[in-house]
């Protein structure tokens, strides 16, 4: 009788500090609060990739003697074998900027670079529009053009002398596409921005902290949608099926594998690239591996902005099995990444294999079989 009772006080003890406990008095932003982990774990950073490796996805506007080899330094360090700028106009667009940048390339590293060359829709009124832009498109093709390069500025921003927006499936640009086709260069295309960008900015957000920070990026007030931008897009991909084209930041369904793979197997001229998306590989690294083994032959190797160190992340997402490690913008996500381990083979297709089966005219001297 007397053990129930002092185990029934002690009951009684706890249930009064328990109700008695409150809350300390302390707020703290979502920014600020970012802890270290403690989670102790093998390391392996990766500061140079494992193969030579063609980066797809690139920008650089001014290419002149300097520039190139200030860039072929840092382009050793990481073992990038071949830059793809893909701004070859510059900005603003210049054919020729584009002539300049081809010659200083043919006179100081001639392997270790490809230009895209790019399209201005400002006067897609005209009626000699058309032409004028395929004839422009032939002229940097035979001055050494290794495709062609869309903005996302086509079915967002751009708009015609009434006003109006330029759809992403504009016909008038179709023999721009057909003539890419018939001259055997892809188009890397990148359209519209992650489907965040257009959701409401609130705690539902996963991409808030980025839009606070950055609230150009915004598109909920948008009167066009996302899905409208991204259903012309790949209207345009199943259009133009003999012409290859790349799409950018892995069509922004990086969070939808599923859905990407089932857009992949529709349309076999489309491929894929990995440029400002390796977060949303590395949280998902079983379903990312089986994503890149499944679909190897259809995925590059591109980055995007040229910040030489952060090329770390994306070789230690691809080539080790790292637990719980952070992305190297907090903004873009919030979350901690895996290693996803790819086998040397797959490593191979995506680093280089894949760009040079895509990229006429390239030097295969500068990779391993």
């Amino acid at each position: 009788m007397l053990r129930h009772f002092i185990i029934a006080a002690c009951v009684s003890r706890s249930l009064m500090t328990f109700a008695q406990e409150k809350p300390l008095d302390m707020k703290m932003d979502f920014e600020k609060y970012n802890p270290p982990s403690t989670l102790v774990v093998e390391e392996h950073r990766v500061k140079r990739s494992k193969f030579p490796f063609i980066d797809i996805h690139n920008h650089q506007g001014n290419m002149g003697p300097g520039e190139l080899k200030t860039l072929i330094t840092e382009m050793d360090k990481l073992n990038m074998a071949i830059m793809v700028n893909l701004s070859g106009q510059g900005f603003p667009l210049s054919a020729d900027h584009f002539a300049k940048s081809v010659e200083s390339i043919k006179q100081n590293y001639p392997t270790r670079f490809v230009l895209f060359t790019n399209v201005n829709f400002a006067d897609i009124d005209n009626p000699e529009w058309t032409a004028k832009a395929v004839k422009q498109l032939e002229t940097d093709v035979q001055l050494g053009a290794k495709g062609l390069k869309i903005y996302k500025s086509l079915g967002m921003f751009a708009k015609d002398s009434k006003g109006r927006r330029i759809h992403v499936d504009d016909p008038r640009i179709d023999a721009v596409w057909d003539k890419c086709g018939e001259l055997g260069i892809p188009v890397l295309i990148h359209a519209a921005d992650p489907k965040q960008f257009w959701q409401p900015i609130d705690s539902l957000n996963e991409r808030w902290l980025e839009l606070k920070l950055h609230p150009g990026r915004r598109h909920d007030t948008d009167t066009v949608k996302w899905e409208k931008i991204i259903a012309e897009q790949h209207h345009l991909f199943r259009k133009h099926p003999k012409t290859k084209f790349i799409d950018a930041h892995l069509g922004w369904y990086g969070s939808d594998l599923k859905k990407l793979g089932t857009l992949l197997d529709q349309m076999p001229n489309v491929y894929t690239e990995i440029g400002a998306v390796i977060a949303e590989l590395g949280r998902q690294p079983r379903a990312a591996k089986a994503f890149l083994t499944k679909y190897q032959d259809r995925v590059l190797f591109g980055k995007d902005s040229w910040v030489p160190e952060e090329y770390e992340t994306y070789f230690r997402v691809l080539e080790t099995e790292d637990e719980y490690f952070p992305y190297h913008k907090r903004y873009h996500a919030f979350w901690r990444m895996y290693g996803i381990g790819l086998p040397d083979k797959i490593l191979k297709k995506i680093y280089y294999k894949n760009a040079l089966a895509l990229l006429p005219g390239m030097d295969k001297k500068l990779f391993p079989k």
